[in-house]
């Protein structure tokens, strides 16, 4: 059974750069066909994908939050990262890291299977 841990700074303060970790466990980020991915959650707002590491190190974002945001892994701790920078006070939300075991359809948050509890982000001054 896939497990994922997020971690990361509770406050972040307007411009500045937010850094999240998923740390995985029961397997590994470089399975085949496996998709991990960042999803956020706005409060009183739905689920927002925001983009994807494949099992290959492929990378893709949404269009929306491209030129904000970074995804990386690294496979000897078996970690995948977000980065996102100058933040607004707009990006508040609970921040996800998921797991798919396909690639198809990585922008639709019903595609995965293993999701992390979740990790409060509050972009204030």
């Amino acid at each position: 059974q896939v497990q994922l841990q997020e971690s990361g700074p509770g406050l972040v303060k307007p411009s500045q750069t937010l850094s999240l970790t998923c740390t995985v466990s029961g397997g590994s980020i470089t399975t085949n066909y496996y998709a991990w991915s960042w999803i956020r959650q706005p409060p009183g707002k739905g689920l927002e994908w925001m983009g994807v590491i494949d099992y290959d190190g492929s990378t893709y974002y949404s269009p929306s939050l491209n030129s904000r945001t970074s995804i990386s892994r690294d496979n000897a701790k078996n970690t995948v990262y977000l980065q996102m920078n100058s933040l607004k006070p707009e990006d508040t939300a609970v921040y996800y890291c998921a797991a798919a075991q396909t690639r198809l359809h990585i922008s639709l948050v019903i595609s995965y299977d293993y999701w992390g509890q979740g990790t409060q982000v509050t972009v204030s001054s």
